[in-house]
């Protein structure tokens, strides 16, 4: 499979791991738009929220609990934070591996973009 995010879970490219555990993944992102700016995958591939299957979805909590542990190890949770998922090319998915972004540590803006 050649999904980028595949391999940062097999350690064939290299990243900034902040958390790891039996069914996912979170790293920083390489070009951050904030402060703090981590992306958590599931360890599965996964394309987008659209190919989710009955057996996935507990994936999505543990993702959830990630972030939510993650934005108090980062300092983000009293200020603020947000979680961000994109699906498919008109929601801004560039990569076709289920992903959730964290982005905090600065006064977020509506609409995003």
């Amino acid at each position: 499979m050649d999904c980028i995010f595949c391999k940062i879970v097999a350690g064939e490219i290299p990243s900034k791991i902040v958390f790891e555990d039996d069914k996912v993944i979170a790293f920083n992102d390489i070009s951050p738009a904030a402060p703090v700016h981590i992306l958590i995958i599931p360890k599965k591939h996964i394309n987008s929220a659209l190919t989710l299957s009955d057996d996935d979805y507990d994936v999505i909590s543990s993702i959830f609990k990630t972030a939510v542990r993650l934005a108090k190890e980062f300092n983000i949770a009293e200020d603020g934070f947000r979680i961000v998922n994109n699906c498919g090319k008109n929601g801004g998915q560039t990569v076709e591996h289920l992903h959730f972004h964290l982005i905090g540590g600065r006064c977020l803006t509506w609409p995003p973009g």
